[in-house]
């Protein structure tokens, strides 16, 4: 099954799914259980801060309610994370506020602990210096190249999943995420350290832009993996 549940697979999903559509309410506390995590991950990533825990509550409560339009077979996450989004989304709107990137990083700090506290200290300075890095970055793409960029790489969703959370078309989901690591490439740091290859003299070639998006996406990717 996908990280952040535990229901075993998909087969054993759709069989508690079909438990609680029959009438089994506890079984939906195996849901709740196996998809917590990533949807405070995801509501504090869209901006819901100290409300991450309401939002996901109200999720929870909204795709109970509504699990007798899930589609059989279909995959539970993407579907929870699209009501966790507008959920979030609802709740920015009516708070009428927007999260800046220091927001964010303090809302997926509370979230869930970023760097152990066993960690080097020179070590820890430097991870929380990147990810305030790419907060920043993100803050600099589209609304839909950030969203993208979150549940591909932030939420770990592959792109079928991502097309489904989104409800948009794959080769959506694949354009958007090319321009958005494009962009990174450009506003990122590479993990190794080394100079940005876009930063080179002269025009910039074919491999450039590839070594570039490569660069991008091992940025998004290693922070990703700090904040599980």
């Amino acid at each position: 099954m996908a990280p952040g549940g535990d229901t075993g697979s998909a087969a054993g999903e759709a069989g508690v799914i079909a438990r609680v559509r029959a009438g089994d309410a506890q079984a939906y506390a195996v849901l709740v259980r196996a998809y917590t995590g990533i949807a405070l991950r995801a509501a504090a990533a869209f901006g819901a801060g100290p409300d991450a825990e309401d939002v996901v509550q109200s999720a929870f409560f909204k795709a109970y309610r509504a699990l007798d339009h899930f589609k059989p077979g279909a995959s539970f996450r993407p579907w929870l994370l699209r009501i966790v989004m507008n959920e979030t989304r609802n709740t920015l709107r009516s708070a009428v506020r927007q999260r800046s990137a220091a927001g964010r990083e303090a809302a997926l700090a509370e979230a869930e602990p970023l760097i152990p506290e066993s960690a080097d200290p020179a070590v820890a300075a430097l991870r929380k210096e990147r990810r305030g890095l790419l907060l920043a970055a993100l803050d600099r793409l589209s609304t839909e190249q950030r969203l993208a960029v979150t549940y591909r790489y932030l939420l770990e969703m592959d792109e079928a999943e991502t097309a489904e959370a989104l409800g948009w078309p794959r080769g959506t989901v694949k354009s958007r995420l090319n321009r958005a690591l494009k962009k990174l490439s450009k506003l990122l740091p590479p993990p190794d350290g080394s100079q940005s290859p876009e930063s080179d003299e002269g025009g910039t070639t074919r491999a450039t832009r590839a070594t570039s998006a490569t660069s991008a996406t091992s940025s998004v990717k290693g922070e990703a993996g700090h904040a599980r």
